[in-house]
């Protein structure tokens, strides 16, 4: 899987090792564990999807761009089954993950259970609203796209920081963006074409 990350143009050495050390196996269904390592979404239940190698290392690599320190704390948007966090955690010095779905909230906690990650902060809640009890953050990446980038996530960056997010933008349908924090304000990159599952709010 690393190989075909890096031959795809994931550069970031951090991020290939620890994409290589996280067994992405653990955390799909026994029956599509011969497909962990393939480039592919996979269903993980109540209609959300673990996203592909790929795209999770290309989130990873924009969110670490740049950076002439280590990450600290970083917020996630969408925990589903777990496995983006487990990542997270070896990148950065702690990580909120925020989902919504009761159900995958509980059985990311189970798959995230023997792995004994300290620095990962499991919470249940409206992922529009962030978690302002731990901002401000370094980064902020989100495996869910809405018509917009959340005002409360912006807000709750911290100023350096970098925000990597799906997001509906015009006619374009939706893309990857990349939203920065600097002293004189919030800069926004629209990158590539991508398909996440929708951004919804409450719980439930």
């Amino acid at each position: 899987m690393v190989r075909k990350l890096a031959a795809s143009g994931i550069s970031n050495g951090q991020v290939l090792q620890v994409m290589g050390s996280v067994e992405r196996h653990r955390f799909v269904d026994t029956a599509l564990a011969n497909q962990a390592y393939e480039d592919t979404s996979l269903p993980i239940g109540l209609g959300q999807t673990i996203s592909k190698p790929n795209v999770v290392a290309r989130m990873l690599e924009l969110l670490l761009e740049g950076r002439d320190r280590p990450l600290g704390r970083v917020l996630e948007v969408g925990t589903g089954c777990g496995y983006q966090a487990a990542v997270l955690s070896r990148l950065c010095a702690e990580v909120y993950t925020i989902e919504r779905l009761k159900g995958l909230h509980e059985k990311a906690r189970e798959l995230l259970r023997p792995f004994r990650i300290a620095n990962v902060h499991l919470l249940l809640g409206d992922g529009i609203l962030g978690f302002a009890s731990g901002a401000p953050y370094d980064g902020i990446v989100a495996a869910a796209g809405g018509e917009s980038i959340p005002p409360a996530w912006t807000d709750q960056l911290a100023v350096g920081g970098r925000l990597v997010a799906p997001a509906h933008m015009g006619t374009r349908g939706q893309s990857l963006v990349v939203v920065e924090r600097t002293p004189k304000g919030l800069a926004h990159t629209v990158l590539e074409a991508v398909q996440f599952v929708p951004l919804k709010s409450g719980i439930a």
